[in-house]
């Protein structure tokens, strides 16, 4: 059978609402107009730019640890297809190699959390010894990784029996400084609050989970351009850390409260200006493939544009085109608008990866 010359998408075009056609040629690229002989794939449908999770870790495991085979799992799964475009945040692996396999959504790296020893998940991070060390770290974290570095900016400290910052505000400034001038930008895992004023003020681009985020700290973000991916479903797994951490009662006191809060955090962080992203933290003690649970989540916190959140806004903040000519065709599919019942995300009838079709309803 001779393939077609190209394909041909009748329908609202999200977020705009206009009606139109998506054409696609024959090099799996967004084109202006279409060819004779391309294949209608579908009519009377929503089209919108596909998803992304902004937070993910290819290879993590929920002890920490893996190896790239774990990495590209989720690709082997029922639901793989649903899987979206990422930004990881940081993997224990070397996952270059799995940017080059066409059957996997497209990956922007932060290589390595960078942390204290004994501050972070054991396999996950670089420890460094000395704070002072880590502008250094971080030069070496955005040469190896696309554009982003990752730091942990809190996690419990056994001393103390409660969650602290790891690094001194001055040592951000210097570290934040020197990703900026390697042209890659700075986001941070913080659960609490400590650490907060250090990071927003050394000028970092976006905070992690961000639960602990205070009025005066949440107007500072609107103000800086600071974005927030807040994470919820993970967020929602607070409660069973802190029954698991009966040797430090502050510490499980103190994420029951940041559980309580959470969805109050989002919804300060909206309507103050905050860009809020979707993010799923999977790879971790979060399956893959959970990107519309988490818009669900960001919808019911008051976030504004949740679908946004995942799909248009998050693209154009990670520098990934959406529905324009020249653009690889990277789209999803529902017959229902989402925008109006977000239940349709869980029912796509066509995924579109850089012009391959990775998933039809039967």
């Amino acid at each position: 059978m001779t393939a077609p010359a190209g394909y041909r998408l009748r329908g609202v075009l999200l977020p705009g609402g206009e009606s139109g056609e998506i054409h696609i040629d024959g090099d799996g690229r967004i084109a202006a107009e279409g060819t004779a002989g391309s294949e209608t794939l579908v009519d009377g449908v929503r089209i919108l730019p596909r998803h992304g999770d902004a937070h993910r870790h290819g290879g993590a495991g929920p002890h920490g640890g893996g190896r790239p085979d774990e990495a590209a799992a989720p690709a082997g799964t029922p639901r793989a297809p649903r899987i979206p475009p990422v930004r990881g945040r940081g993997s224990p692996v070397d996952t270059p190699p799995l940017q080059a396999r066409d059957a996997l959504p497209e990956i922007t790296r932060a290589a390595r959390h960078l942390a204290r020893p004994k501050r972070y998940i054991s396999g996950i991070s670089v420890d460094l010894d000395d704070p002072a060390l880590l502008p250094e770290a971080v030069a070496e974290q955005a040469a190896a990784g696309d554009g982003w570095v990752k730091l942990v900016g809190d996690w419990i400290d056994r001393a103390e029996g409660d969650l602290a910052p790891l690094w001194p505000d001055d040592v951000l400034s210097e570290a934040i400084q020197v990703a900026h001038d390697a042209g890659a930008r700075v986001t941070a895992h913080v659960f609490g609050t400590d650490a907060l004023p250090g990071l927003i003020g050394a000028g970092i681009d976006c905070i992690e989970h961000g639960t602990g985020l205070t009025d005066d700290l949440v107007d500072e973000m609107a103000r800086r351009g600071t974005a927030l991916v807040p994470t919820l479903i993970n967020v929602d797994t607070f409660p069973e850390i802190a029954d698991r951490a009966g040797r430090y009662p502050t510490y499980a006191a103190h994420m029951r409260d940041l559980h309580r809060t959470a969805g109050d955090v989002v919804r300060r962080a909206a309507e103050a200006g905050v860009k809020i992203y979707a993010g799923t933290d999977a790879g971790g003690g979060i399956r893959h493939g959970r990107i519309a649970d988490e818009i669900v989540a960001l919808a019911g916190a008051g976030h504004p544009d949740p679908l946004g959140a995942a799909s248009w806004a998050a693209r154009e903040w990670l520098g990934r085109p959406g529905l324009t000519p020249g653009a690889p065709a990277d789209l999803v599919v529902y017959r229902d608008d989402p925008r109006a019942d977000l239940s349709a995300l869980r029912e796509p009838i066509l995924i579109v990866l850089r012009g391959r079709v990775v998933h039809a309803a039967a």
